[in-house]
């Protein structure tokens, strides 16, 4: 079975508020998807999170949505380019708004940092060198 996009749906408090830091990381949004419920940012050409209002991301389930600042239903890992790519889109982030709760782990064959974004839901970001193996 191959899945050809996946689109991660997120619920958000203020959705201008998060379109601005999704742009100030350097995101795009597809206007087709997009209204003043929610908005699809896009990530990469296979990639999109949908920014939802909370009422409108709670017509697509029967359980209570997740104050994501308190508790952690699912972490989001993107790959990156470089080590350098990873540190940038932290910086952003912060710059935005966001924040970076966690160290920057190096492991050799691995580097990561990651975000809060407005909502608290978490973005980790990885730079995998490539042919590179963990110890075993």
């Amino acid at each position: 079975m191959t899945h050809q996009q996946i689109f991660v749906n997120l619920p958000v408090k203020d959705l201008p508020r998060s379109r601005a830091f999704f742009e100030a990381l350097g995101y795009s949004f597809n206007p087709d998807f997009s209204n003043s419920e929610g908005a699809c940012c896009v990530i990469s050409e296979h990639i999109y999170a949908m920014l939802l209002t909370e009422p409108f991301f709670k017509g697509f389930t029967q359980k209570p949505i997740v104050d994501a600042k308190t508790a952690t239903e699912v972490l989001i890992c993107l790959s990156c380019e470089s080590r350098a790519q990873v540190d940038e889109l932290v910086a952003k982030a912060v710059a935005a708004g966001g924040t970076a709760p966690n160290a920057k782990q190096d492991h050799g064959f691995m580097y990561a940092h990651g975000f809060e974004d407005l909502d608290g839901h978490v973005w980790e970001l990885v730079y995998m060198v490539p042919g590179a193996t963990p110890n075993a």
